[in-house]
């Protein structure tokens, strides 16, 4: 009896196709990469076209749209890394799709985000007013908060202004020992060849140090003027703005001088403070920016300003943790803006720890002589306050999550600050629109 075995399907690694395959076919109609191209091919990108003009000089350049759908892709699924770009252009299929065949090297892509990085920021005010025209929100309720992002640079390379006092004057000391040396160097040598050098040679040990000590002095000057503009912010004397001095432990880093030393989750790290506002019904954010401060203290009205201009819209009510409250803070809110919008906010006036009960709202009215913090307090030892305030942690706190866990952004790429707001922008543009896609394909 002749045994017949198992049939299999045909497998050739070697077969061709015997028609050009279309590559919307390779995936399916609901896949990410056709959502990135919609929202792509419905924003506006002429100021990327104006860069290169009408320049008939050497090879055509990739279309900035073609680079910007690619770019936005690799932000939504966690690729920032130029490199890693590349590599996917050459292996996903999605990237392929979307670049039409096409594939920039890793050099391409990272000059191509410094070239239109303005363009690209201006990208997150796009696609959350068309979201807002097309009704997928209303900008009621918001939360905002920040988190610590670590900078392009180690905190190993930043030093006090106290530590480079004490370098400067030892690197000066060093300086004279090795100039009397070469003086003594070159008496011995003219003594002995004659006088037939130049004179002006710097032996190479001299040459670093001078070239470490200049850094220093200009790391010195930088401390030295940023705390005549604090003193200057400060609303201090004109006479209290020169003579500001910076303190002791004031930090400059060498690698990016416009990052700080900030105490994030992990500890402290050398970033930046990344500040986002979120609508409570999609978790969209309708409002972003990067500041240099170690804390929320001063956000809070920059942040309001930064939601108005940014959406178009001033929200109901403001949800914030206690990093955001002071009295200047919460006359701001009182006082609305032009319209007499005034915001009813929900900010917790203290920390607290894990576990700890929260007091019920005491009995009696309030002193009429309390403050806005005492107000707020007792605000939300209320009922319907703690209701409220509870909302806060599961709008804005998830967005964090969804940023830094999920798709991996915990570093920025760029350097200095107006190319870190310009990347945390594509960040967050990133954001609304994997939100939006989840809302289009549950």
């Amino acid at each position: 009896m002749l045994f017949m075995g198992k049939s299999y399907r045909p497998y050739d690694p070697e077969q061709e196709f015997l028609l050009p395959p279309s590559l919307r076919e390779w995936l399916p109609e609901d896949h990410l990469i056709y959502f990135v191209s919609d929202v792509i091919d419905n924003v506006d990108l002429t100021a990327m076209d104006a860069v290169y003009g009408d320049e008939a000089r050497g090879q055509p350049p990739y279309d900035p749209r073609m680079m910007t759908k690619v770019l936005v892709y690799g932000y939504c699924v966690g690729v920032f890394s130029s490199r890693r770009i590349q590599l996917r252009l050459a292996e996903d299929i999605g990237c392929r799709v979307l670049a039409a065949g096409n594939a920039p090297s890793c050099r391409t892509s990272s000059d191509f985000r410094k070239l239109h990085l303005a363009t690209l920021e201006g990208l997150f005010e796009q696609v959350l007013k068309i979201a807002l025209e097309a009704g997928a929100m209303k900008l009621g309720r918001i939360a905002l908060d920040g988190t610590k992002v670590k900078a392009n640079a180690s905190k190993h390379k930043a030093m006090s202004y106290e530590r480079m006092k004490e370098k400067q004057q030892a690197i000066r000391a060093e300086v004279r020992a090795l100039l009397a040396q070469a003086e003594a160097t070159d008496a011995a040598e003219d003594a002995r060849y004659g006088a037939d050098r130049r004179g002006d040679e710097l032996p190479e040990e001299l040459q670093r140090r001078e070239s470490r000590l200049k850094k220093i002095r200009e790391a010195k000057r930088a401390l030295e003027e940023r705390a005549r503009q604090e003193a200057k912010e400060e609303g201090k004397t004109d006479s209290q703005v020169q003579q500001a001095q910076p303190a002791g432990k004031d930090q400059y880093n060498f690698t990016d001088p416009e990052s700080r030393i900030m105490k994030g989750g992990d500890g402290f790290v050398q970033g930046y403070n990344a500040q986002v506002a979120v609508e409570s019904k999609l978790q969209l954010i309708v409002g972003q920016y990067v500041t240099q401060a170690a804390n929320d203290k001063k956000q809070l009205k920059p942040m309001l300003q930064v939601i108005e201009q940014q959406s178009g819209l001033r929200p109901d009510e403001a949800l914030a943790d206690s990093g955001y409250c002071s009295e200047k803070n919460l006359e701001h809110l009182e006082t609305g803006n032009e319209s007499g919008h005034v915001i009813d906010a929900y900010i917790a006036t203290g920390k607290q720890k894990h576990g700890e009960y929260r007091q019920p709202c005491p009995r009696g009215p309030l002193p009429k002589d309390a403050t806005l913090v005492e107000r707020m307090k007792r605000k939300l030892q209320t009922k319907t306050g703690r209701k409220v305030y509870a909302a806060r942690k599961t709008i804005v706190e998830p967005v964090f999550g969804q940023i830094k866990q999920a798709r991996g952004f915990r570093q920025f790429l760029l350097r200095g600050l107006d190319k870190v707001r310009g990347e945390w922008s594509l960040v967050c543009l990133t954001h609304n629109i994997l939100k939006l896609y989840r809302l289009c394909y549950p």
